[in-house]
């Protein structure tokens, strides 16, 4: 007789998203354990504790904190929803566009610089206006929309006064004017589930910074760059942004590996929760087998 397979779930606060979660697993009669990793330790010369979890689904807050864990965890041989190397690339905007530009998927341009002089030197081979974002991030915090040389100078300052690891890489992208409104779409083992547009009247469209959600067709050409951007960072349960350039069409903007979903489960119809928790049963029952 199989033994029941035992799932524990990586979180930093009892959002929405993970009572929703909670509740698909306990509908199911799922043998679970909730895993503050605010409370948690990993002994490195024991790792029995954690290799009796057959999957652990990781959903912190913090990158970093959640980044190490999967580190521990997969090393530790315990299959996680997403693997460490997944996290790694999604959780780093650079990376992120690394790997999609290896793989041609179309995004917007971006450049990179590690001086404050080189960061000029590529805005200016932009024009007027640029977007300058934190390489680690979320939610659409300490982007910066750059309009002009003075507000390059200032801002680029700014960041390397700071003086943080992050800080001191100048991620530079193409601004974009977006219809109001860019696309997110929920991606689960190779397959698109729903997808939602993000309208804003700000040029940051983020739900979290007030943009609304409404329901967004799944058209062959988003189905399409979903797979493809997927594919390209190692694939699991990921979110896609996407963003509709006015010349050039549709493009990836960034992809998420531990996305809220909020407003897209009402406003689709469809039980992202469920369908998470169905996913890591199905890594969980690979590993057990």
């Amino acid at each position: 007789m199989q033994r029941r397979l035992k799932i524990g779930v990586l979180y930093s606060r009892v959002r929405v998203e993970e009572k929703w979660i909670f509740g698909a697993m306990e509908k199911l009669g799922l043998d679970y354990e909730r895993l503050d990793d605010r409370e948690i330790s990993f002994d490195l010369e024991n790792p029995a504790r954690w290799q009796a979890f057959d999957a652990v689904l990781e959903r912190s807050i913090s990158y970093t904190s959640g980044l190490y864990a999967l580190r521990i965890l997969n090393a530790f041989g315990v299959p996680t929803v997403n693997t460490v190397a997944v996290a790694e690339i999604c959780g780093d905007k650079l990376t992120t566009s690394a790997m999609l530009a290896r793989a041609g998927v179309p995004q917007p341009r971006n450049m990179v610089a590690f001086s404050v002089e080189a960061a000029l030197e590529a805005i200016e081979t932009f024009g007027y206006p640029v977007v300058l974002k934190p390489v680690v991030g979320s939610w659409g915090r300490l982007l910066a929309k750059i309009n002009d040389r003075d507000a390059a100078e200032a801002v680029l300052e700014h960041k390397a006064m700071l003086g943080s690891v992050q800080h001191s890489v100048f991620y530079i992208q193409e601004y974009i004017k977006k219809p109001g409104r860019d696309i997110r779409a929920i991606v689960i083992d190779n397959r698109v589930l729903t997808a939602m547009y993000r309208k804003s009247e700000h040029w940051i469209t983020n739900t979290a910074r007030g943009g609304e959600g409404e329901l967004c067709p799944i058209t062959p050409e988003i189905e399409d760059l979903c797979l493809r951007a997927t594919a390209a960072v190692g694939g699991g349960v990921l979110a896609v942004d996407l963003v509709e350039h006015p010349v050039r069409g549709l493009m990836v903007n960034e992809i998420n590996h531990t996305m809220e979903f909020h407003t897209m489960q009402p406003v689709s119809g469809v039980d992202i929760a469920g369908e998470i928790v169905a996913y890591v049963m199905a890594v969980a029952g690979r590993s057990n087998l």
